[in-house]
């Protein structure tokens, strides 16, 4: 009878036990779990992100971290706002840095308020101002298209000329690489050799013609 009541009691007591004691029981919600990994990395200070020429529009940023416990999870936000492929995007949890992008930002927009001449000859230059470019010239634009592999703007203008090929390579700016000069019979035709994909849009204007880059 006695061996039966200790056999009971221990049963009683094997089934009120949790299965792992070294986890929290339901409910200890407030005790975090811990990993054993070390953690020896750098504080964040500040990231970079690049673009390819042809990212237009910036949709979504997603964060990967490690919790506590080890495990990882994900945490997104939804932007949907364009960017400038040229300027690279910043991950920062430093307030100085934060500063210096600031101040970075402000730097490119002064430098950007007026037009720059990038290329000259007698009857035509070639100006730039952020995503845009100014041919100026009094001679008629003929044609206009856009060539591949390396992307670039073509154009032909009506003039009875005879002028040696004309190239200028521009390194200190965005947007454009080269500008050409070529001869014709009636016209002469230049080359705008672009720093990445874009698609165009062209306007006449009083003193030449304007490019709007997209």
């Amino acid at each position: 009878m006695i061996k039966l009541f200790c056999i009971t009691l221990l049963l009683f007591t094997l089934l009120g036990a949790r299965e792992n004691p070294f986890f929290p029981a339901e409910g200890e919600t407030d005790i975090p779990l811990t990993s054993n990994i070390t953690q020896n990395q750098e504080p964040l200070k500040r990231a970079t992100l690049t673009f390819p020429s042809t990212a237009r529009t910036i949709e979504e940023v997603t964060i990967s971290y490690k919790n506590l416990d080890g495990s990882i999870e994900k945490k997104s936000i939804n932007l949907n706002n364009s960017i400038d492929w040229h300027l690279p995007l910043f991950i920062s949890q430093n307030y100085n840095e934060s500063l210096k992008v600031n101040n970075e930002k402000k730097e490119v927009i002064v430098k950007n308020e007026a037009f720059k001449k990038l290329a000259s000859l007698k009857f035509i230059s070639l100006y730039t101002n952020k995503k845009e470019l100014k041919v100026i010239t009094k001679d008629k634009m003929i044609r206009d298209f856009l060539l591949v592999k390396p992307h670039r703007i073509v154009c032909d203008f009506k003039r009875d000329i005879d002028i040696r090929s004309f190239a200028k390579k521009i390194s200190h700016e965005p947007l454009v690489k080269e500008f050409r000069v070529g001869n014709h019979q009636g016209y002469y035709r230049i080359v705008i050799e672009l720093d990445g994909y874009y698609r165009y849009k062209l306007k006449k204007i009083n003193d030449g013609y304007l490019f709007k880059l997209l």
